[in-house]
């Protein structure tokens, strides 16, 4: 291995250790609670080290969503996989995403809540949020109904999803009935 090529693979590890230690950390006291100063003393590089992988915490939140988005899109596909019929996909699907926000409140902020810089749902969006986008599609589209655009139905459902999601972590609507909300959706949106 060149000298080149041990740096870039030092390098690599060093970013990958600063986001999978914002994330705990984020996960752990919340967003605000993520500073580079605190990151730079939990890996024990300077903080100068930090800016050179990411330019503020704004680079930081948008490499843990990207992050996010590739492990809700397989979380998804997986999920979804597993089920028989278009039904029993959706709802597999709806659970989830909704299972992915429970386990990740921190990354499903990072992913849609807060500033990471990211563009959606334009060209320069990048890849593993077109996939996020894309695994809720391969299964929503086929229950779209006639006349109605996959891709919209995706959005409206995919805004639902979110909906349940950031309503019942806010403590306004009781967790003990998000399985009833799903099946509703799926009953109500879903042409299967």
């Amino acid at each position: 291995m060149s000298v080149q090529e041990r740096k870039e693979r030092e390098r690599a590890e060093r970013q990958r250790l600063i986001v999978a230690t914002a994330r705990e950390l984020a996960e752990r006291q919340g967003w605000d609670a993520v500073t580079t100063r605190r990151l730079a003393e939990r890996i024990e590089y300077s903080q100068p080290v930090l800016y050179s992988h990411f330019r503020g915490k704004r680079e930081i939140i948008g490499a843990v969503a990207l992050q996010g988005a590739a492990e809700l899109a397989a979380a998804v596909r997986a999920a979804a996989s597993g089920a028989n019929g278009p039904r029993e996909r959706v709802a597999a699907l709806a659970h989830a995403y909704l299972d992915f926000a429970e386990r990740n409140p921190a990354v499903y902020d990072a992913i849609f809540q807060l500033d990471g810089g990211l563009a959606f749902a334009q060209e320069d969006t990048p890849e593993p949020l077109k996939d996020a986008f894309a695994a809720l599609l391969e299964s929503l589209g086929e229950v779209a109904g006639d006349g109605v655009p996959p891709g919209l139905f995706t959005e409206t459902f995919w805004a639902a999803l979110h909906g349940l999601a950031t309503l019942t972590r806010a403590g306004r609507l009781p967790p003990e009935d998000t399985g009833a909300r799903v099946e509703l959706l799926v009953d109500r949106l879903a042409v299967v």
